[in-house]
């Protein structure tokens, strides 16, 4: 929509980064049944710029799950209006578990399905390694 454009036609950043983390907090929320909170957002990769008229596609998918947290894969397509589609962002939110005291929750054990499933959680897990170590 035009008020999500900024002066040279795109898709403000912020913008996106505001719907991914909406797609990953459903995601989460639909995969623990439980509320969420974000706790980071790693990996955040702009790729292509969305223009007035483009259609933006936004998913997500858990691909780890800790014992309170998940991680969330979220990709935003452009679809052009012949259908093309393009990926224009790419990030892996995590999200936390929240009760009804706003304490942290325990979550499902995630079940891998295929390789590139079993792929993703080894990935997840060297990247929260990664974000342990600068804490």
């Amino acid at each position: 929509m035009p008020e999500h454009i900024n002066g040279t036609g795109r898709l403000f950043g912020g913008q996106l980064i505001k719907w991914m983390d909406v797609v990953a907090g459903v995601s989460a929320r639909r995969y623990s049944n439980h509320n969420i909170t974000t706790a980071c957002i790693d990996s955040l990769q702009f790729k292509s710029p969305a223009h007035i008229n483009d259609t933006v596609t936004i998913t997500g998918k858990v691909t780890w799950a800790g014992r309170t947290s998940m991680e969330v894969k979220v990709e935003a397509h452009i679809e052009a209006l012949d259908g093309t589609r393009t990926l224009a962002n790419s990030a892996y939110f995590v999200m936390v578990a929240l009760d009804e005291n706003e304490k942290p929750a325990e979550v499902p054990k995630l079940l891998l399905l295929n390789d590139e499933e079993r792929t993703e959680f080894e990935d997840a897990v060297r990247r929260r390694e990664e974000r342990m170590k600068h804490k």
